[in-house]
């Protein structure tokens, strides 16, 4: 990336009119625009390299937010513009943000205010599920102290007043029953919930399916929970499983553990029906597939593939492994992508289980906390940027990322709040990636801290949030 920044500063002298000239200098300009549209970053910067007006072109705004829009995907992009105070008609510096994204190193971190003690609040929790849907955050269930599961169900409306004190409501109880270690994605406008365990330690395998209805005042009316009807093929019962939207109607999950405490390896693919009334369940059998674990990530990226990471294995040990499900040929295929600790720095910290992945601006993953085989809690920030991986059409093996190993992670440097070492915390991030709302989760005792085994609940909601200049001038 760095010839990205040289470019203007080094362009090469071409005689345009020469008639040993490449026909492409040719072309009109919209036509290049076409083709610059299909190339590759790195490729786009040695195009502009050659002449002043490829250079021109190749620094268009216009330009640029059409390559962000390839990279991040148009629901990120368009987000982004909607949180930002601006003239429909100013066009913002997208090469300057690209640049900025790419070489995004640190955040800030702020604890949300506290709100009045009147109000109720979510009581400490861990193994919840925490998502944005309809401009809220929607928590619900989890565990917490004396090994009791909880059944309710909190919503509090964000809009666009990110850091503002937040009103918690309570809109139901019971429905679905009680659980933790449950997942519960975000498909357009509904959340999808599946599995989990209560506390008795009984294993689930329903689907329920959510929906936030807000009034005209953007007060919360209500939040619907309804089984779905998926007949009689249903994956065996689970928790601490790994889920997410692969699609406008599509979920996938993967491992957990199931009945007798066994943990599974096995894919499985939900089609839900248009109206999201019924569901068909089908399990993906596919060579290679990742190992048998509980406690990892899925994380979905526009226009690459699902990511899978972390968790615990079959040994008890916690893993740090990577796979990519990606479509190839009309067929979901898993892919592992090969790296090497020891050529990362501080990457001996990677490992981890309870943890968080959840996709940021610019198509990236921010992967916080955790826990290792100690059971010692993290709370470092590590950025996997999977558009450094091939596609599996390039791939004729499995990837060995040497070379791209460096590039793949990073290690986020925080400012301002420093939250406590968690494990089994949940977090989500707004639409435009900007912003990551993180609540409850493990965390060490205040009387023994340094005992692995003095563990509590923790209620505590803050927010990650990604500064980025976006004034006219360029850099």
């Amino acid at each position: 990336m760095a010839t990205f920044f040289m470019a203007k500063s080094t362009p090469r002298s071409s005689n345009i009119g020469s008639s040993s000239a490449s026909p492409i200098v040719k072309l009109a300009d919209d036509h290049l625009f076409t083709i610059m549209l299909l190339l590759p970053v790195d490729s786009l910067i040695s195009f502009a390299m050659t002449c002043k007006r490829f250079r021109s072109l190749t620094t268009s705004d216009t330009l640029w937010e059409s390559i962000c829009r390839r990279e991040w995907g148009s629901t990120s992009v368009d987000a982004f513009k909607s949180s930002i105070n601006t003239n429909n008609n100013q066009q913002l510096p997208w090469m300057r943000l690209y640049k900025q994204v790419s070489q995004l190193d640190s955040f800030s971190c702020h604890k949300l205010p506290d709100p009045d003690s009147d109000l109720m609040l979510p009581t400490p929790r861990a193994s919840h599920s925490l998502n944005f849907v309809s401009d809220c955050l929607v928590l619900f269930g989890g565990g917490r102290e004396g090994g009791r599961d909880l059944d309710d169900t909190w919503v509090a409306y964000i809009g666009k007043d990110f850091q503002r004190m937040l009103k918690w409501q309570k809109v139901t109880s019971g429905i679905p029953s009680g659980r933790f270690g449950h997942t519960c994605s975000v498909i357009g406008e509904n959340l999808v919930l599946f599995g989990g365990i209560n506390d008795r330690g009984m294993r689930q395998n329903d689907t329920w399916v959510g929906q936030v209805v807000l009034s005209e005042n953007l007060g919360i009316t209500t939040l619907s929970w309804r089984l779905l009807d998926v007949s009689s093929v249903a994956p065996p019962p689970r928790g601490a499983h790994a889920a997410c939207c692969i699609d406008k109607r599509t979920m996938v999950i993967h491992g957990g553990i199931g009945l007798f405490g066994l943990r599974l390896g096995d894919t499985w693919i939900l089609e839900l029906s248009e109206n999201f009334c019924s569901g068909t369940w089908i399990e993906l059998v596919a060579h290679p597939s990742p190992p048998p674990r509980s406690g990892h990530t899925l994380t979905c990226i526009e226009g690459t593939g699902t990511v899978l990471f972390g968790g615990r294995g079959l040994g008890y040990d916690v893993l740090h492994d990577v796979w990519l499900l990606q479509a190839s040929e009309d067929q979901l295929k898993w892919v592992q992508m090969l790296y090497n600790l020891q050529d990362i720095p501080e990457g001996v910290s990677l490992p981890r289980v309870g943890h968080s992945a959840t996709l940021i601006l610019g198509g990236r993953l921010l992967i916080y906390g955790g826990e290792d085989s100690q059971r010692h809690r993290k709370g470092d920030f590590w950025v996997l940027d999977v558009s450094k991986i091939p596609s599996i059409k390039e791939q004729s093996t499995p990837l060995n990322s040497r070379g791209l190993q460096a590039n793949m992670w990073r290690r986020l440097k925080a400012k301002g709040y420093k939250p406590n070492c968690r494990s089994f915390h949940r977090a989500c991030a707004d639409h435009s990636g900007r912003r990551l709302y993180v609540f409850g989760g493990m965390v060490d005792s205040l009387l023994h801290p340094a005992e692995a085994s003095e563990l509590r609940f923790d209620g505590e909601l803050f927010l990650v949030k990604f500064e980025l200049e976006t004034g006219a001038v360029r850099c």
